[in-house]
């Protein structure tokens, strides 16, 4: 594969000809803040928060978008790179709710740590704000809008499995927000409750409904294990506190891994201590089921009783 050299700020870097400059910037350990950018997902430069000044290029550019070139010169924290940061970090901040101490994602949310980095904070201010509009209809998934910045992230994550394509953008201007089919609750959805939005998620906007309130990013132990429901063996989490299994997050569904229920309702019942209550979506409903039913195992455990009682 061919390689190409730059540098950025003021480091040399070889890369493969195909990479983007927010990757080569990795490669030196030079992390340029993006809240629209996973390198598992289509680039869309949506957010713009990645602008980096080019050597030669009359105005600046969006690293995740940009490709490397020989000999390219890369400034990622100049001046007016900051200037630009700091001024659209203050829009989302002018629309975002003012919850960090008690919202769910506070200590991994990306928004709150480029504010901090940059030194953004909320202000009080007379212009329009986002209607608050909370999705609770789902027992897996807390939707709320009020928090949504329109990276776009969970409806490109969603599309990548053929047969879901559940989120979208719908309305215009400042009206956009994400919805689910034709502006359904999740529950009234076609929504299969994977949690593939949740992991890509940059703030509040999707949370894990079953993890709220029990523990946050600090506040436990966290440990990393695989999915034993099928071969794509998916990456969860499993969060320990004060010496108790109590939650199970879905990790990013990377390598092709598609994420599903199923192998999350089988991996809180192999690790928690004490799971909760299941629950299954029938005819746009959801209701509690038993854990047979939930992982689908009712035809397997009779077969099993049956072939037990004969010996």
């Amino acid at each position: 594969m061919e390689n190409v050299t730059l540098m950025i700020d003021g480091k040399k870097v070889t890369v493969p000809h195909d990479y983007s400059v927010i990757q080569a910037a990795k490669k030196l350990g030079i992390d340029i803040p993006a809240l629209c950018y996973d390198p598992s997902l289509e680039v869309v430069g949506a957010c713009r928060l990645c602008l980096v000044e080019i050597e030669g290029s009359r105005k600046l550019q969006t690293s995740c978008s940009t490709k490397v070139k020989e000999g390219m010169v890369v400034q990622t924290e100049t001046e007016k790179v900051v200037r630009l940061r700091r001024e659209i970090l203050q829009l989302l901040l002018d629309n975002h709710p003012n919850d960090c101490l008690t919202c769910q994602k506070a200590g991994e949310c990306l928004l709150q740590r480029y504010a901090y980095r940059y030194d953004v904070k909320f202000r009080e201010h007379d212009g329009a704000r986002k209607t608050s509009l909370m999705d609770t209809s789902s027992p897996y998934i807390l939707k709320d809008d009020s928090k949504c910045i329109l990276c776009g992230k969970c409806v490109r994550t969603c599309s990548q499995v053929y047969d879901r394509k559940v989120l979208s953008f719908a309305g215009r201007g400042f009206e956009t927000r994400i919805v689910a089919d034709a502006d359904f609750t999740l529950e009234e959805s076609t929504c299969v409750s994977c949690n593939r939005c949740v992991t890509v998620c940059p703030v509040g906007a999707l949370i894990d409904k079953r993890l709220l309130g029990k523990t946050r990013v600090w506040d436990g132990e966290i440990k990393g294990v695989k999915c034993k429901a099928c071969d794509y063996g998916c990456n969860f989490e499993v969060l320990s506190k004060n010496g108790k299994n109590i939650a199970v997050r879905a990790k990013s569904p990377t390598e092709g891994r598609p994420l599903c229920l199923k192998g999350r309702m089988t991996t809180e019942l192999l690790y928690l201590d004490n799971p909760e209550t299941p629950y299954k979506k029938e005819n746009r409903k959801f209701k509690e089921t038993a854990w047979k039913e939930a992982l689908g195992l009712e035809g397997v455990l009779e077969k099993i009783l049956v072939e037990d009682d004969k010996k």
